[in-house]
């Protein structure tokens, strides 16, 4: 369309880069620091749902004490 602009088209060659076919990338994840994160996250959910129950006790105390 008339909005994207101008072609840029070149080849690996032009980039300075090559192409090495059948080559597997390096994973670029550190799966220590993953898992260490996915603990971290798990932990605060269960905080965060363990609020919630002790929230819905307490008001269902509250509500008993009004009958």
């Amino acid at each position: 369309s008339n909005n994207s602009g101008t072609a840029n088209i070149k080849t690996a060659s032009d980039l300075g880069v090559t192409i090495t076919p059948s080559a597997l990338e390096m994973s670029n994840v550190d799966v220590a620091n993953e898992f260490a994160d996915m603990i971290v996250t798990q932990r605060g959910f269960q905080s965060n749902s363990k609020i919630v129950t002790v929230g819905d006790e307490m008001l269902e105390t509250v509500i008993n004490m009004k009958r």
